[in-house]
């Protein structure tokens, strides 16, 4: 790794943390200004790297399968002829056929999620959005409602308090509900001891990490490699530059937090790993 390069690109723009791991040891911890390792950073589309991670262990434990319609829990689907062929694993991959939209402080609420049309063919199309995550957390919701949990409450049980992943806060949308594609907040150790889960795990959540036929470099939740670089790197992505880089073959994970639209994923990672 050129870890020298990469600081270099990403204190540029706008730099607020970064942190470099390899084998659990810190390579490199790093703050900009008065930001520091106390302080949380909004993950924004950071937060759908979650929900795959979630929906396995949802599926390991009886709750859903990835492959199942969303119209066998949402009555209303079953008479529209694409919404009835739409699966989880589609609303996850973001190729379930919805328009963009349903970003940023636009985040609808799960009925209205539920009452957007779709677009495109399921399968068919790859389109960046919120609204398919609000749809997989409408069906999810009514899956764990037995068990008078959130979606948020589930991931914390089952994913983040066994990690010891602290989440700072979570927005709050008008009905009381909290988003599923973005919203969190959390520290930059945080946000690493997360990846240290997902790496630990990376066999148990291979689906998160394969691509489909609507956008080969997009799996669920989680980006997959750019040209040029390990082939194995997986990341999430935040608007503003925030990005969790994950390397399984070399037992390597990275959090940059930043503040700046010029920041780009591919520009620090082929740095990186020049």
């Amino acid at each position: 790794m050129e870890i020298e390069a990469a600081l270099e690109y990403a204190r540029k723009h706008a730099l607020e943390a970064l942190l470099v791991t390899r084998g659990g040891h810190a390579v490199v911890e790093e703050y900009a200004g008065s930001f520091g390792p106390e302080r949380p950073h909004a993950l924004y589309s950071g937060t759908k790297s979650f929900w795959g991670v979630a929906a396995l262990r949802a599926q390991a434990d009886g709750l859903l399968e990835l492959d199942e319609m969303v119209a066998d829990t949402v009555e209303s689907w079953r008479e529209d002829p694409w919404k009835r062929r739409v699966t989880l694993r589609m609303l996850l991959s973001l190729s379930a056929g919805f328009g963009f939209g349903g970003l940023g402080s636009a985040v609808p609420a799960y009925d209205r999620a539920l009452a957007f049309p779709l677009k495109n063919e399921p399968g068919s199309t790859f389109t960046y959005g919120g609204i398919a995550l609000q749809v997989f957390g409408a069906v999810f919701a009514r899956k764990l409602a037995p068990r008078n949990q959130t979606p948020q409450e589930y991931l914390r049980e089952r994913v983040l308090d066994p990690a010891g992943v602290a989440v700072a806060a979570w927005r709050t949308l008008p009905d009381g509900t909290q988003p599923l594609p973005t919203g969190s907040s959390l520290t930059a150790r945080n946000w690493l001891a997360y990846a240290r889960v997902v790496l630990r795990e990376r066999d148990a959540l291979r689906e998160c990490f394969v691509g489909t036929t609507a956008n080969p470099r997009y799996g669920l939740g989680w980006w997959l490699p750019p040209p040029g670089t390990p082939p194995d790197l997986v990341y999430a992505s935040g608007s503003g530059g925030q990005a969790l880089y994950l390397v399984p073959s070399l037992d390597v994970a990275v959090v940059h937090f930043g503040k700046s639209a010029s920041y780009k994923h591919d520009a620090f990672l082929k740095r990186l790993f020049r």
